[in-house]
Order: C-alpha cells, then sequence, then structure tokens
C-alpha cells in the first residue's frame, strides 16, 4: 500500500474515533515481530470485552500467532477453525460453546476493527479463542445499497461515512462480533497483511503477545473478568 493511502486510512481511522470512544476502559497493547499497535477495548460489547481479558490473564494470546492473513481482508489470530473444531467434534459429552454475538451500530468492519472469529454456527456466537483485524478495501455506495438490501439490514450515517471514504469490510456486519478497534500503529497491521503466505499461513510466522492497560477513567462499577450468561450452545 502506498504511504499516501495508508496515511489517509489512518487519519481516516482517528477522525471515526469519537471523544467517547477515548474514554473506554481497556486499551490492548499488541507486540508483533512486524512491530506494535494499539487497540481499545469497546465497553458497550462488555462481554466481548471481558472475554479477550479473560483469555489474555489465560495466556492464551502468549506468543500466538497470526496464522491466517489474507491482503484487502483481515489477519487473524488466535486457535485456528479446523483445530476448534477437531477438538470439539472428540469429545462425546461436552457440546460447542460460543458467546452470543453483540451487535452494535458503534462497532463495525472498518479498517482497524477488531472482531472474534466464529463457525456457522446459526446463533451467530463467537469462538472464545479466536481474534481478526479488519485490513478491508475499497467501498462503493452501491456496494452498502446492495448489502442493505441482501441482509436486510441500514447503514448509519457514520458507518457509510467511514466506509466511503477508506474503505473496510461491510459485508461482515451483524454476522461476526466486532468489539475493538486500532488507534495507533495501524500501519504495522497493515504491514503484516502483506506478508507472504502459503494458502493463508504466513511463510514466516508472525507472532504477538498482548499486554493490558487499564485507561485512567472513573467508574461506578469495576469490571470482572468473568465471562457467563451469554454463552450459547449448540
Amino acid at each position: 500500500m502506498k504511504n499516501k493511502q495508508l496515511k489517509n486510512i489512518f487519519l481516516g481511522t482517528l477522525f471515526a474515533l469519537s471523544s467517547s470512544m477515548y474514554a473506554q476502559t481497556y486499551t490492548l497493547k499488541f507486540k508483533t515481530n512486524y512491530g506494535k499497535f494499539d487497540v481499545i477495548l469497546y465497553d458497550f460489547t462488555p462481554e466481548h470485552r471481558d472475554l479477550i481479558l479473560n483469555q489474555i490473564e489465560k495466556g492464551t494470546y502468549t506468543n500466538a500467532q497470526f496464522n491466517r492473513v489474507i491482503k484487502d481482508f483481515v489477519i487473524q489470530g488466535g486457535e485456528l477453525d479446523e483445530d476448534i473444531l477437531e477438538e470439539e467434534a472428540a469429545s462425546l459429552t461436552k457440546k460447542p460453546v460460543r458467546l452470543a454475538p453483540e451487535f452494535n451500530p458503534k462497532a463495525y468492519h472498518k479498517v482497524g476493527a477488531l472482531g472474534a472469529g466464529r463457525d456457522d454456527n446459526r446463533q451467530k456466537g463467537s469462538y472464545y479463542n479466536q481474534l481478526y483485524f479488519v485490513v478491508g478495501k475499497k467501498v462503493s455506495a452501491k456496494d452498502l445499497d446492495d448489502l442493505e438490501l441482501k441482509k436486510g439490514i441500514k447503514f448509519t450515517e457514520e458507518q457509510r461515512k467511514e466506509y466511503l471514504k477508506n474503505g473496510g469490510q461491510p459485508r461482515l456486519d451483524y454476522d461476526y462480533t466486532v468489539f475493538g478497534e486500532v488507534t495507533k500503529g495501524l500501519n504495522n497491521v497493515i504491514k503484516i497483511s502483506e506478508v507472504e503466505t502459503n494458502k493463508e499461513l504466513p511463510v514466516e510466522p508472525v507472532i504477538f503477545s498482548i499486554k493490558v492497560k487499564k485507561n485512567s477513567i472513573k467508574r461506578k462499577n469495576k469490571t470482572s473478568f468473568m465471562v457467563g450468561g451469554s454463552a450459547i450452545k449448540y
């Protein structure tokens, strides 16, 4: 990606962040062998926020890998679909468990969005240990109009403005939960999306770890890392 294009996307991402976004409770500090980047977690998707905090605490994302990289689409990390489904299939007693979706018009698939991976379960529930970042591509007004008709949804004015200016992956909206976004170091996310791959797997491993920073804001209630009632089984 050319520097000018990258600069425009980065500025667009910053523009899309309202002042309320900066008031979120947690920032994730990603460290990779392709540089660092920061991600803010949305408080308005609390179950997914607490899920990833719990998984980080358990060590799930310590020296993890971005093991599915698709240019102009996403970079995906954590456990692979095949491994998750194979492990679940091997259990004769336990049913697959997913976290119920948390769709919110403020959380959509713009460039730099953090989303939760899932399989094709009807409830659209998320895996517990897989994440992705949107790299995205150009989006036209016709693309958005067609998606509205196909999916029976309505993009907000903010969403349309962002998609038309900087692109993204609007076709994933209301199918996968977005629960955060990159606020610093987007160029390193783009850099990862451009590595050489073999069947979507980076030829040279892309390793990452995450540290949690709690932002200095006043809140009445303390945040729990427990993930409870929105687990779904199928």
